[in-house]
């Protein structure tokens, strides 16, 4: 089946406008192309973000989504890895320079010239479009493979959620013995419960309320304390190995340092839109560090993809039709939504 060069897409045209069914192009498929249909892409938080303006200068008009799962429906001549019915996905990001020290290490995540999935140009200087659309065509190396074991719709967000706190909790150690908090118990946070519970570890959520307690608990969790109540910082004072802080709204850092224990970590995967500020002495008396970390490479993704499959590990998800995307931003925005929202992308072929 030859991959259309002109698909359906839902986009955005303008800052906080509207999304609407539009058609966008797609280039035809080169020789270490892989040619996907989009069953499934999850909505991410981000994709609320730039769609709003609020991240800087956007590429408009903007098709959002990098949490993408489909089928090969075509391949270049060039490719090895996958062929067509295969069960595939697409994350953040759809080229790299391939030969920086990030690149070579793998993280290709962190390379300067990375193209994003949206909200990018290509090294032609054509801007990429995201998943909310029916087909995209993406070179093999930045294709992931979806196990058996795992259902597209619910794959869909480990593209990014998944691999967001898939990548922290195995680069710092998380497992036997090590007490994890997740801070959060969203569309990222309760990936994390599930993943760091899977790893071995035991596993706090901090959250604002108690209202998602009987989730954390289902999904893993060994403990949920209430951030609005100030006996969980004197509680917990000195626990934990590691916290992992999904919020992107600013916390009272030093509170959150003085849960670590010595040597302890505390990384952000969320991004605040103001900058935040602590005291360096929280850090200085028990050798505790602060650090950040932005999804995965692509060689990790798919560490992610299969330890999922093997643990049986999937996003809590509800799939909404194309045209129900304006009121499922606004549901993410009134934190309506348990907990990550799939568009059913099928419809628009």
């Amino acid at each position: 089946m030859t991959t259309p060069t002109t698909v359906a897409a839902y986009a955005v045209a303008s800052p906080k406008a509207a999304l609407t069914r539009t058609t966008i192009p797609r280039r035809s498929v080169g020789e270490y192309d892989v040619g996907i249909e989009i069953k499934y892409a999850g909505i991410c938080h981000s994709d609320i973000h730039t769609a709003l303006g609020e991240w800087g200068e956007a590429i408009f008009p903007l098709v959002p989504g990098h949490e993408i799962a489909g089928v090969v429906t075509e391949v270049g001549a060039g490719v090895t890895r996958y062929a067509v019915g295969d069960r595939v996905g697409v994350g953040c990001f759809v080229d790299s320079c391939g030969e920086c020290e990030n690149c070579k290490a793998g993280e290709e995540q962190y390379c300067k010239g990375m193209v994003g999935t949206y909200n990018s140009r290509q090294f032609t200087g054509e801007p990429t479009y995201g998943g909310y659309s029916s087909h995209i065509v993406v070179n093999e190396n930045y294709v992931l493979r979806i196990p058996d074991g795992l259902g597209l719709d619910v794959a869909a967000p480990l593209l990014c959620a998944g691999i967001t706190l898939y990548s922290p909790l195995a680069h710092w150690g998380a497992g036997p013995g090590k007490n994890v908090g997740i801070v959060g118990m969203g569309g990222l946070g309760h990936m994390g419960v599930q993943i760091a519970h899977a790893m071995g570890a035991e596993v706090t959520v901090l959250s604002q309320s108690l209202r998602k307690k009987d989730d954390a608990v289902r999904l893993g969790a060994d403990h949920y304390y209430a951030t609005s109540d100030p006996e969980t910082f004197e509680k917990l004072a000195g626990s934990f190995d590691l916290i992992v802080n999904t919020v992107s709204v600013n916390l009272p850092l030093d509170a959150y340092l003085g849960l670590l224990k010595r040597e302890g970590t505390l990384v952000h995967v969320g991004a605040p839109g103001e900058p935040s500020s602590f005291a360096q002495f929280s850090l200085i008396s028990q050798r505790r560090s602060m650090a950040g970390s932005m999804i995965g490479g692509i060689r990790q993704t798919q560490e992610m993809l299969n330890f999922c499959a093997e643990h049986s590990l999937g996003a809590e998800i509800e799939v909404i039709t194309p045209d129900k995307i304006n009121e499922a931003y606004e549901r993410v925005l009134a934190s309506d939504v348990r907990y990550r929202f799939v568009i059913d992308t099928a419809s628009l072929s």
